[in-house]
């Protein structure tokens, strides 16, 4: 068993999630080098988005990412732009595992999807970093930070990938499309969603950049060696694109503006003591890594920090969405739905802390 299994757990493949192993096994056979079957799945207990798989054979493992079953969003599952990310990345100062074969053929196992390397490394759940001490928490924050920082530094034209996305206006764009997928998936009314539908056109920060996003950028979206603290391998790339760099680094700074019962975060922990960065010095870190000359301002940072709540609120009611139709990835689908209107009343209170100049 790969250490991936061991921190991210595998199950039984789900009923609504079953495809044609033998088809997949010719597939496969005509289409990665030297693949030898027969193939064992199993399903990733993690993901809340695209069904994950483990292909165990009797050489070598795999793992298999595909589109959810039923009626899907708009733009939504885009495992085909996270096969071309990953791929124009191999051989980058990102590290992503290696990448075998897309499949577009959905009469093969019923969706589109593709395959890549398993690897045998840490998933680490838990951004408090329990069981470690001080200096392991440090080497692991910084590592976190050095890579987010790499792959704003890609030169995305230089690798295949200048037409990824639209340069420019990406919140303009991010809040429109977000707001259209919370639409479709609302299942009740939230007065802090509707407040930040509002608010947030009218108060975009000026200035653009463009970089490659990675769109969900967070410590459990990562593999870890065994033992040292570095990344092999950032994964679920579904939500990247060409995009503003600060949109995603504060979405992977978000943790520091919610406490563990609020999706993981670290605030109010003791700093010091546990060897985490404060959320100023682990921002002047990734500033001084890209080059920038200036940090944001205050009003700019609350404004990023709104704009990623709300677009966490939208994911996770999309997962709602999907859980109460019977086709979510994970089963614990419903309970991460559910916090979309806590998420998106936390995003309405750095508006009003911000505007209390806090």
């Amino acid at each position: 068993m790969s250490e991936y299994d061991a921190f991210v757990g595998t199950r039984p493949v789900a009923a609504a999630h079953g495809f044609d192993v033998g088809a997949l096994e010719r597939y496969l056979h005509a289409n990665v080098d030297d693949f030898e079957g027969p193939i064992d799945v199993a399903q990733f207990k993690g993901g809340q988005s695209n069904p994950t798989f483990a292909l165990s054979t009797p050489a070598k493992s795999y793992v298999l990412r595909r589109k959810p079953p039923g009626q899907l969003l708009p733009s939504a599952h885009a495992v085909d732009r996270e096969y071309r990310v990953i791929s124009a990345l191999a051989g980058s100062a990102v590290p992503v595992p290696r990448t075998y074969v897309l499949c577009a053929d959905e009469s093969v196992i019923g969706s589109m999807f593709y395959v890549m390397e398993l690897l045998e490394g840490r998933v680490l759940w838990d951004p408090l970093l329990p069981g470690m001490n001080a200096a392991e928490r440090s080497a692991i924050f910084a590592e976190m930070n050095r890579v987010i920082a790499a792959l704003h530094r890609v030169d995305y034209a230089a690798i295949g990938l200048g037409d990824f996305g639209k340069p420019g206006n990406y919140f303009v764009r991010q809040i429109d499309r977000w707001t259209r997928q919370y639409r479709a998936s609302a299942t009740e009314p939230c007065e802090a969603m509707e407040r930040l539908i509002d608010w947030l056109p009218l108060n975009i920060p000026a200035g653009d950049q463009t970089a490659i996003v990675h769109g969900d950028y967070r410590l459990d979206n990562m593999v870890f060696h065994p033992t040292e603290p570095r990344v092999l391998g950032v994964l679920d790339w579904e939500l990247s694109t060409l995009g503003h760099p600060m949109a995603d680094f504060s979405y992977h700074m978000m943790a520091w503006r919610l406490a563990p019962h609020e999706f993981r975060g670290i605030r109010g922990c003791d700093f010091e003591a546990l060897g985490i960065p404060t959320e100023q010095a682990y921002r002047d870190l990734y500033l001084r890594s890209v080059g920038a000359s200036s940090a944001p301002s205050a009003t700019d940072w609350g404004f990023y920090m709104a704009y990623n709540m709300f677009r966490m609120a939208g994911i996770l009611q999309g997962v709602k969405a999907r859980a109460l139709a019977g086709n979510a990835a994970s089963a614990q689908a419903l309970e991460a739905g559910n916090r979309a209107r806590p998420m998106a009343e936390l995003g309405w209170q750095q508006v009003e802390r911000m505007r209390a100049g806090q």
